[in-house]
């Protein structure tokens, strides 16, 4: 079961930190955001060993992906808001982390957590 946590409303410019509690998995971790009336999208994804990091081009910079492997949780930290970036943020996993850009996963997807930039 996925759960992510962090969410809330900032300004234009305010940075949030979205935490992901996972099952212990070995597996490649991703962050995917959904915005109204749009399909999820893949936002950050890091390898199972840390050696691969990809992001979507318009965080790149602004968006930092992380993970604590002995607590089971997956991070992203996120400064310098943009009004574009408010959608439900989700997390999940898969085998590959090529898999994960192309929107596949592993989970259920978790309940989300909400991402609101005013500006």
């Amino acid at each position: 079961q996925l759960v992510e946590s962090g969410g809330g409303l900032v300004q234009a410019g305010g940075s949030l930190r979205l935490s992901c509690a996972a099952p212990s998995v070995a597996r490649p971790m991703a962050w995917f955001r959904q915005a109204p009336g749009s399909e999820r999208e893949f936002v950050a994804g890091m390898s199972w060993n840390n050696h691969q990091i990809y992001y979507e081009d318009s965080v790149k910079g602004r968006f930092t992906i992380s993970r604590d492997i002995a607590k089971n949780t997956l991070f992203l930290q996120m400064n310098n808001l943009k009004p574009e970036d408010s959608a439900v943020y989700y997390c999940n996993a898969e085998n590959t982390l090529s898999a994960l850009r192309e929107g596949s996963h592993s989970f259920a997807w978790g309940q989300g957590t909400q991402v609101t930039v005013s500006s």
